[in-house]
Parts: C-alpha cells; structure tokens; sequence
C-alpha cells in the first residue's frame, strides 16, 4: 500500500505526538533551550531503513539546521526536537532511508540526448526504421544539405528480421543529402549515412584507432558502422549544442535525477568540457545532487602514467572550487561490449559461433595488464582511486591483476579501487575483490532474462559461462564490498526497478528469471549496496550513506515502506521528498516536482533500450563529454 505524507510547519507548541504542552518557570526555561537546540526538520512516523547493520529500530529523524542528522529515535523520543519553526513530515508508515547512491552514470550524456530526436531503443525492420526516420527529417526543415540529423537510442541489435546487419547504404535511400548519425543506446555502436562517412574521409584505407574498430564489408568498404573508439571519426564533426540549451537540458535531467531519489552520482567519464557544463549548473543554482566526476583516461594515454596523473591534476586545479564537485576518481575503459554483433568485451575463451564452434575472436582488451598496473600505482600514490569498465571475464582479470600490481608497487592500503559492470566474472577471481579491497560496482537492473542476456548472448558464450552473469550473491559470498549504479542514460533510469530487479532478477520488463536462486540479493543487500554500498566506493561513508547522527541529511522520503511491501512492488516506488545536506531538491507536490516525476514516467514507458556501458570517448555519446584531450 503506498501512501502519501504529509508535510507542514509547526508554528506553534503542541504539534500533536512531537511537541508536549509545558508550563511555569521551569518549563519556559525548557522550551528556551529546546529552541536553541531544536531541529530545522523532523520527520516522524517512518519506518527508517538505517543501513547500520543491527541497528534497533527507528521510526523519526531530525535534522539539523548545519543539514546533518542531529537524531534518530523511536516514537515520541524527539519530541523536545520540535521547535517552532521546526518543519515535521509525516512518513504515515513509509520508509525513510538515505538518499540513492548511483555509483556509475552519465548525466550529462543524459541531458545531452534529450536535444535530439530518440528511436528509444526499438526494434525494427528496415522499412519501419526509415519511416521513422523519414518524419525525424520533415521534423527538422531547412536543413539541406549540411545540416546533421543526430538520433538517439538507435538498438545495435535491433533490425529485424534477427541477424540483419546494418549498412550505409539503407541510410543513403532516405530523400536527404544531409549526414546522418543514429547514435547505439549502448554507446559503443554508432551508424552513419555515406554523407557522414564523407565528411569525416572515412575510406577503406582508414585504419582502426586504438580500442575501435570501423566496420568493413566483404568489399574492404566502411559499413557505416563504427564501434568504441571509432565513433569519435565521425562525432567530432556533429555540432555542439549551444551552451544554454545544454545546461537547461542538464538542469532537467538533474531534477529527474532527484525525484528518482539520488543523492550523490559519480559520473563516470568526464573531461575538460563536462566539467565545464558542472560550472555552469553550479553558477545557475541547478546543481542538485554531489557529483564525483571520474576523469576518462583513454587507452593512449593510460599508457603514460606521468602524462595521464598531470592532465586529471590540471583538471582537478582548474574545477577544483565548483561547490558539488569532489574530485579523486580515474575511468579507464579495458573492453567493450560482450552481446552479438558487436563481441568487443575481453574474454578469457573464445565467442562462440551460432553453431555453438569456438571462433578465434576473444574480444578486445583496450588497455594490458601492466599498463592498467602501472597506471593505477601512479594514481594510488597520488591519492586517486580507479574506476574500470570491465564486462568480460579477462578484462575483469586483467583489473584485478593491475590492482594487485600497484599494491605490491606501492604497498598501499584502502584505495577501494572499482571495476563497473561485471557482466561475466570467471569463479577463479570471485575472492580476488576482497583480498585486494575492490569494490564491485553492479549494473543489476540487466540482470534478467531477455533478449541481451539470451538471444544476444546465451548461444555466444555457452551455458557454462552464462550462469555466471552478474554474479552478485557469489562475490557477496566471496566478501565483496558490493555498490550499484545505473549507467543511466545507456539504461533509463529507474532505480526502484534496479533494486528489486538486484533481488528477484526479473524486474519489471524481464521475460523471466536471471539465476536468481543462486545469485538474487536479499532486499537488505540490495538497499545497502545502492547507499552505503556506494558511499563507500566513493570514499564518502563517512559523510553519508546510512541514517546516523552526524551524517548530512542526505534523506529521501518514500511512498511505501520498502522494507516490507511485495519485491515486486519495489519497482513502482515513488519519491516523495529528497533532501541532500537537509536542503530539499525534489518535492513530489511542487509543480516542479511533477513535472520531474511526470518526465520519469515517460522514461519508463519508453521501449527498453540495449543496456550496457558507456563508451569510450565521443562527446555525443552516452558518456557525455569523453572525447576531452591532454
């Protein structure tokens, strides 16, 4: 049952169950010295969800006017909290617990995207994609013959019937002389016309960038498809946005982010021009949340560890006063993406063919074992963490023996050095996470079976692989510290979703279960890793994460009580209030929380796009700004 809360000012003594009546000399002295001490806020009637491990129960917190958390208790015991200008919340039995910590996302990809046209994800056979395509060029006139249609969320897997590949040539049949570019929802596929291949002088001659691969047809010509570090040949020629409309764009995508109840974000591959756009929602008042920007390190430079430590040291002097901004994090891409086609995730085995043969392809490692080593003992002496991409089994390796590297280089301990998404682990490395303190950073709202996970994968890899997809209760097992993220906008962004879809592993959209008996959270593993779990990837366990006193503020108010409704009801949670450092960023009955709540909706009807990471490098890619250079 959901419920919603109610929120008012005392304005007097006497708020009924908070405030008590006193008289006489005693108790004006009382109240006295309640006012000196009172809350700025107090919500009650919760069922608070702590994060502390065998915490008693609390049912209210107050909130300072320093925007910490000045107590915790049951009941009436912070009722001489209440003050007169105290605000009180009724929870009316839903669950109050600390504000979403999204450990890996792109928020301002996020923004960016919604300047452009979206096909969000669908699949289609090749007539339907040119219709649509079609009226995304009567909808944009006056462009003829140079102006650039950019689409968003185009599904690399997509084109039906299953096995159809995609071509210029299907692009060039549009009635346009205009380049086109359909941009992959994974981020690392994009497709162009024979116009964009032009422009960018993309001929068969052209040779693969490091970590990217041009696509090339039987012919030697390019296909039109570029995959990871290629995209950027042709995405540096689209035209930026303007300043303005991006940092409108952005501010709405912060305030969907916050009705979605997240506190802090690490976003995960940001350079020069990103931070920038962080400035200016600083200087416009519109940003919301904490933002820890993990500096991308492309696979060149990850090779020079002193030029790669001097170029994220500029960038930390140059943004290093932006209120929000909490630098200390380096991303570096190790592999790509594991479904088919696209097969560029590092494997320790060989891709399997549709007949079930091994193949010679083993995916594409970006970045080698020792490079990664050295690279992080440069920045773990520096005091950086490390934050890899690794989807297959050998980059995940590969991570883990760089890591083991720099500890024996450095003898450092407590760096909590990170590898994202985790799509396939080999059992082999599963206690290497807590020998050598790694978090595992999970994307678990991919963790269901569907056509990523089945169609797209099973046969590829075998069933003895497959069963250890995401295997997040074997690396909890094993130790792990675990956190979660969203890796929004590669994947909406519907974090109630996530978490229920971490414990029962079939979400909302799911066709059925993801191994969920031998690898589905428990409802308190799954709320702990998506708060304190990433507090403490971003080395901020210490500020918040968990409801204690002396923590900021970071709260969120809930519609229902989490801890005991039906999992499955989990996914259609709504946020009533958030709070980051007491100061309140969403308010579900304000026209503009509406309207962020209302812009969540339409997020969650949209078609499912294809869920997996960012890529490396491309200002118009899910990443947002990646494609900054030393």
């Amino acid at each position: 049952m959901t419920s919603s809360f109610a929120r008012r000012s005392v304005l007097a003594a006497g708020a009924a169950g908070l405030v008590g009546a006193a008289a006489g000399p005693a108790a004006a002295a009382q109240r006295g010295a309640a006012r000196r001490r009172a809350a700025a806020l107090v919500i009650h009637n919760a069922r608070v969800f702590t994060g502390l491990p065998g915490a008693r129960p609390v049912e209210a917190v107050a909130v300072g006017h320093d925007g910490r958390i000045l107590a915790t208790g049951r009941g009436r015991e912070l009722h001489h909290l209440a003050g007169r200008d105290t605000e009180i919340v009724d929870a009316r039995g839903a669950t109050v617990m600390s504000g979403i910590h999204d450990g890996h996302v792109h928020p301002l990809g996020a923004g960016e995207r919604s300047l452009r046209p979206s096909l969000e994800g669908a699949e289609t056979t090749a007539e339907e994609l040119l219709a649509i395509l079609t009226g995304f060029l009567k909808d944009t006139p006056g462009q003829e013959p140079d102006g650039w249609l950019v689409v968003s969320d185009w599904n690399p897997i997509g084109l039906l019937p299953r096995g159809t590949l995609p071509h210029h040539s299907l692009l060039d049949t549009l009635p346009t002389r205009r380049p086109i570019a359909l941009l992959g929802s994974d981020g690392h596929n994009t497709w162009v016309n024979g116009r964009a291949l032009e422009i960018a002088g993309i001929t068969a001659a052209t040779p693969d960038p490091v970590a990217g691969k041009i696509v090339k047809g039987p012919d030697g010509k390019p296909s039109g498809v570029l995959k990871d570090d290629a995209q950027p040949l042709v995405t540096r020629h689209i035209p930026e946005p303007s300043e303005a409309d991006l940092v409108a764009a952005c501010s709405r995508a912060l305030a969907q982010v916050a009705a979605s109840g997240v506190t802090t974000m690490m976003d995960a591959n940001v350079g020069q021009s990103g931070l920038s756009t962080y400035q200016a929602l600083a200087n416009a008042g519109t940003l919301l949340q904490r933002i820890v920007p993990a500096i991308g390190i492309d696979a060149d430079l990850a090779k020079d560890p002193k030029a790669a430590l001097a170029y994220a040291s500029g960038l930390q002097r140059s943004f290093r006063n932006v209120p929000g901004l909490r630098f200390g994090t380096i991303k570096v891409f190790l592999d790509g993406v594991i479904e088919y086609p696209a097969q560029t995730a590092a494997l320790l085995a060989p891709y399997l063919d549709d007949s079930g043969h091994p193949t010679d392809n083993r995916g594409e490692l970006y970045v080698s074992g020792q490079d990664y080593g050295q690279l992080t003992a440069a920045f773990n002496r520096a005091g950086w963490q490390m934050h890899a991409h690794g989807l297959g089994d050998r980059a995940v390796r590969t991570a883990l023996d760089g890591y083991a590297y720099a500890r024996r280089a450095t003898g450092l301990r407590g760096a909590r050095n990170t590898i994202a998404h985790l799509q396939l682990v080999d059992p082999a490395d599963l206690g290497r996470f807590a020998a050598l303190d790694v978090v595992a950073c999970m994307q678990l709202q991919w963790a269901e079976q569907d056509t990523w996970t089945m169609d797209a994968l099973l046969p590829y890899i075998g069933p003895e692989r497959h069963r250890w997809m995401y295997p997040a209760r074997s690396l909890e097992r094993h130790g792990a510290r675990l956190s979660g993220g969203s890796d929004w906008p590669v994947d909406p962004l519907q974090v109630w979703n996530q978490i229920r879809t971490a414990i029962d592993r079939t979400g909302a959209e799911g066709d059925g279960p993801l191994y969920q008996e031998l690898e589905g959270l428990s409802r308190t593993s799954a709320l702990r890793m998506h708060t304190q779990g990433t507090a403490w990837q971003l080395r901020m366990d210490q500020l918040t994460g968990t409801v204690r006193p002396g923590l900021a503020a970071d709260l969120i108010v809930l519609d229902r009580d989490v801890t005991k409704c039906p999992v499955a009801d989990i996914s259609d949670t709504r946020v009533e209030l958030t709070l980051v450092g007491g100061r309140v960023v969403h308010d579900a009955h304000t026209s503009a929380g509406r309207a962020a709540a209302a812009r969540l909706d339409r997020a969650a009807t949209a078609p499912r796009p294809s869920a997996y990471a960012a890529v490396h490098g491309g200002r118009h890619s899910a990443c947002g700004h990646g494609d900054d250079r030393p």
